[in-house]
């Protein structure tokens, strides 16, 4: 029996969605200010991004939401282990990048182990998750950057950040809103990515 619910609309044609996609652009984490999302807003926002793509329905990604004083905290928390990096001053310099939105949702790739699914369709899986959020802010009104830093990938995060066995950050994906729009950044020569099958 099929696990499909009732029949979705046809997709239509909509400028406004494509000139949405073909302007996007990153902010800057550290310029983000408030306001930010509410929790309702951020509700809808979370519900869109779980549309992702999902081979074999694992759902293989979960979000974690940091604002307030547990965000207040982790920053805190994660000063000094920037001073273990390769470059610490850097390394507590973009703690502002973590510290100034008013909301990050980290999403977490968690891969369900030994599935006909490989662990790579997964993880692209939480990536698309964090370019949907990104795009479901922008819809919204809100400016967002999906960004990951050294935090992200130093083992003496993980158990700051809750990490299981397994899991690894996809993206901190920062929102809030912009005082002026991120200045345009190169895009790369189509001719030289695209390419067609003979």
């Amino acid at each position: 029996m099929s696990d499909l619910g009732h029949p979705l609309p046809l997709p239509t044609a909509s400028d406004e969605a494509l000139a949405r996609l073909q302007r996007r652009r990153s902010a800057p984490a550290q310029a983000l200010t408030f306001p930010g999302p509410s929790p309702d807003q951020l509700e809808v926002m979370l519900a869109t991004a779980a549309r992702t793509p999902d081979h074999g329905k694992l759902f293989p990604w979960r979000f974690v939401i940091i604002e307030g004083p547990a965000k207040s905290a982790l920053v805190h928390a994660l000063k000094p282990l920037a001073e273990d990096q390769s470059e610490p001053v850097k390394a507590a310099t973009v703690l502002a990048k973590l510290a100034n939105p008013p909301v990050t949702v980290m999403v977490v790739s968690s891969p369900v182990p030994d599935h006909k699914v490989p662990v790579w369709e997964q993880q692209l899986s939480a990536g698309a998750v964090c370019m949907n959020l990104e795009h479901a802010a922008d819809a919204m009104g809100f400016s967002a950057s999906w960004i990951t830093d050294w935090y992200a990938y130093d083992p003496a995060t993980r158990p700051l950040l809750g990490l299981k066995d397994g899991e690894q950050v996809a993206g901190f994906i920062h929102i809030g809103t912009l005082a002026e729009g991120p200045a345009e950044r190169p895009r790369p020569s189509m001719a030289a990515i695209v390419s067609r099958q003979l």
